[in-house]
């Protein structure tokens, strides 16, 4: 991403969020994991992110240099949005709610 205005910066925050969030809660629900979510965001999504825009004939500070601010803050809305989906259900399966 290269041109981010500040009108954009928190939708995209907001937005990859609650996907993160939506996917986890529901991945969640249908699996009865609570840490799924974040560690397939984590081990797996970014990963794949990191490979595709990785360039070899660079060095390894200039391939994480090449990653913008707006990119790392998308990475931390998705994290958090699949920590607290975690959470969310940790709660409600600590208040009694079987279906989760």
């Amino acid at each position: 991403m290269s041109q981010v205005s500040l009108i954009q910066l928190p939708i995209l925050f907001t937005l990859f969020f609650v996907l993160m969030f939506g996917i986890g809660f529901i991945l969640n629900m249908l699996i009865k994991t609570t840490w799924l979510p974040l560690y397939l965001f984590m081990f797996v999504l970014l990963p794949v992110v990191v490979f595709w825009r990785w360039d070899g004939a660079i060095q390894f500070s200039d391939n994480l240099l090449a990653f913008q601010f707006i990119d790392y803050l998308v990475a931390i809305a998705g994290i958090l949005g699949a920590f607290i989906s975690g959470q969310a259900i940790k709660t409600l399966r600590v208040k009694g709610y079987k279906m989760f």
